[in-house]
């Protein structure tokens, strides 16, 4: 297992790394980036972070979007700690799940910046905030401002979907009004394929009718049982090859497996799904 005394003799080096811009250390080509959501592996992350970011090194994976940030700190670490640990495996510390907000967007975008990423995604949206076609609106305006923030300090804003964006308001599909009301040059989508096709809209037709919207994806396959549960990459319903195929229309640059139940090992379970989407992108 590897220990935390192992991390800090990278500090050094990872202080003065950061004053490289996020992205520019480690960038490969995006068909060349395999990433992971930690939060596929929340628990083993929550027990010890450092041995679970090894074994997921170890099997492949060379980015991670995180989805422990929380009091200024990734996981317990202080953010350029986290990135010299990273970085320190060979994994680019390429984008994180955070509660930001407009009250906090300054100090989040600072942590971001400082732990390497280059992108900062808002995870999901409260439900007392999405019940009216206004509230969709006010917080369009609101992806806007902070989306201004985070280009001005070389940070991308995105918003990870889920199904509920999908459900009618008075004739209007909110996940549209969000699209609709910001602006391209400063909010990006996280597309969430399982959740999409979950909610039974097609993401080929969002890629034609919103080109270029979608720079991350969240690869989540859904078993064909009824429980519709997700599974290892490939093992379930979605046609990944067809959805791949249309990347440049999407405007995709970097994709992240994500996986919320296991039937074995979570660890077997994440090495499966790095095979099939190693050749998916080769």
């Amino acid at each position: 297992m590897i220990n935390r005394r192992t991390f800090v003799k990278t500090m050094s080096a990872g202080v003065a790394a950061s004053l490289i811009l996020p992205g520019e250390l480690m960038a490969f080509p995006p068909n060349k980036i395999i990433g992971i959501q930690l939060y596929t592996l929340h628990k083993q992350m929550n027990a010890d972070p450092m041995d679970t970011i090894n074994q997921v090194a170890k099997i492949g994976y060379n980015a991670i979007e995180t989805a422990g940030y929380g009091e200024r700190k990734f996981y317990g670490f202080a953010p350029q700690e986290f990135k010299a640990i990273v970085q320190d495996l060979g994994i680019t510390p390429q984008s994180s799940h955070a509660g930001v907000n407009i009250e906090n967007i300054d100090e989040v975008i600072e942590d971001t910046v400082m732990a390497g990423m280059s992108y900062l995604v808002l995870p999901s949206l409260d439900k007392n905030r999405r019940n009216t076609l206004d509230d969709y609106k006010k917080i369009a305006e609101e992806f806007n401002v902070m989306g201004e923030k985070c280009k001005e300090a070389g940070l991308k804003f995105a918003y990870h979907n889920h199904a509920f964006e999908f459900e009618m308001i008075e004739d209007e599909v909110p996940y549209d009004i969000l699209l609709n009301n910001t602006n391209p040059e400063l909010v990006t989508m996280q597309l969430d394929l399982y959740w999409i096709i979950y909610a039974a809209a097609d993401p080929l037709e969002y890629f034609n009718k919103f080109p270029g919207r979608f720079e991350l994806f969240h690869v989540k396959d859904m078993s064909s049982a009824e429980s519709m549960e997700s599974t290892e990459i490939g093992e379930g319903s979605i046609d990944f090859k067809t959805i791949f195929a249309e990347k440049e229309k999407a405007g995709m640059k970097y994709f992240y497996l994500e996986q919320e139940s296991f039937t074995m090992d979570p660890f077997d379970s994440i090495a499966i799904s790095y095979e099939y989407l190693k050749n998916l992108t080769e």
